[in-house]
């Protein structure tokens, strides 16, 4: 990037992009890691129609643009970003740094009523500037009180300036958009999301994606049991998901499981739903191969339903061979719903959910594998794994 440094730049023309839980790992991984979430900055700028000019450099991606508040704001929603600032990018110097907060403080409508603190960073060993970060922090505060005749809190305050100063530069933002953190899209390989129409999964999936997994949904259709309601919530939730990674394809694989769950429900009682749990993750297993996923995602938790019971999540992991992930394993419901509202995820919790009405009135809670599969149709797993072959994939809208 190329600047022209003024005493003050008058207008905040640069995001500085944070990251942390990469930061610390070997230069050769951090370096790598750090490029492929700026080419996913590169791709929510594209897809958000914004313009600006992505750059990575020292431990920060650096976004010049003309639009800070909105680049910011949609570099927060991406994995692997811990904030993002619209920043001014004014010279090292403290008279540069105080100059700029006077016009931040201005442009911000900052209050006498508002109480302030300054944070300061200065990277770089002291022989680096002629001034410590407590010198910025006491400067920096000075200007803004000057300007805005705001009282100083530096246990809460209402606003937060932040200055870093690296080499020649120094960038200051009054604004932080906080994002998800976790690693970058892509950088852990791929997963199989089993997702429903329900509130749960869409959150496991978040979960992983902030992991750095990159996910395929697969929504197992009911037929008769599941709805046009059901399968329209879980393309709803697959479309906002998307968005988060803008440059991943995660279109939604429907395998039509009408068959299966029908051969559930004439043939199993006390342990059908344990048995359509089996015939899912055989079907995500499926595509799974498919795809060169290394696992499947529920979004089961322990002791949540009948189903999820201890024993229950040993028997059905049991049909298959590769590893099934279970980020909300621990995870109170409520915690769940808080997630999946922020998100923007959440449904009524009332929805109709194909597999609650398969349901027996007196499921098994403490099954044994062999007592399952003694019980479900020899063929079962074959027809769930048949069925995912014969799978479409849905566009997912704007």
């Amino acid at each position: 990037m190329t600047a022209e440094y003024g005493t003050v730049v008058n207008a905040e023309n640069v995001v500085a992009v944070g990251y942390g839980d990469f930061g610390t790992k070997s230069s050769e991984v951090r370096a790598k890691m750090a490029e492929r979430l700026a080419e996913s900055v590169r791709a929510a700028l594209a897809d958000a129609g914004l313009s600006g000019t992505v750059e990575r450099r020292w431990a920060r991606i650096l976004v010049e643009t003309e639009e800070a508040d909105s680049v910011a704001e949609t570099i927060a929603t991406l994995p692997g970003v811990v904030w993002a600032r619209p920043a001014v990018l004014a010279d090292a110097t403290l008279d540069s740094v105080s100059d700029a907060l006077r016009t931040l403080s201005t442009e911000r409508g900052h209050g006498a009523e508002e109480s302030f603190a300054v944070e300061s960073r200065r990277v770089g060993p002291p022989s680096a500037h002629p001034f410590s970060s407590r010198d910025l922090k006491v400067e920096g505060g000075s200007a803004v009180q000057a300007e805005t005749d705001a009282p100083v809190d530096l246990d809460d305050p209402d606003r937060t300036y932040r200055v870093e100063v690296r080499d020649d530069e120094a960038f200051v933002s009054a604004v932080q958009m906080d994002g998800p953190g976790g690693l970058p899209l892509g950088t852990q390989g791929r997963a199989v999301v089993l997702l429903s129409g329900g509130i749960d999964s869409p959150v496991a999936a978040w979960r992983m994606m902030r992991r750095g997994c990159s996910i395929v949904p697969v929504y197992v259709d009911l037929g008769d049991y599941g709805g046009a309601d059901h399968r329209a919530r879980a393309t709803e939730v697959a479309t906002t998901l998307s968005r988060r990674a803008p440059d991943e394809d995660v279109r939604l694989h429907v395998v039509p499981g009408g068959e299966v769950v029908q051969t559930v429900v004439e043939e199993l009682h006390d342990t059908r739903m344990l048995s359509l749990r089996r015939a899912m993750l055989a079907a995500g297993e499926a595509v799974a191969r498919e795809v060169s996923a290394h696992s499947v995602v529920t979004g089961e938790s322990l002791g949540q339903k009948s189903s999820q019971t201890g024993a229950n999540l040993a028997t059905t992991d049991a049909a298959v061979s590769i590893p099934v992930h279970r980020p909300l394993l621990t995870v109170d419901k409520t915690a769940i719903v808080e997630e999946a509202r922020a998100l923007d995820t959440f449904s009524d919790s009332t929805l109709p959910v194909g597999c609650e009405r398969v349901a027996p009135s007196h499921p098994e809670t403490n099954a044994t594998v062999e007592a399952v599969e003694d019980a479900e149709p020899d063929e079962l797993l074959s027809m769930a794994r048949a069925a995912a072959a014969d799978r479409s994939v849905v566009d997912l809208g704007p």
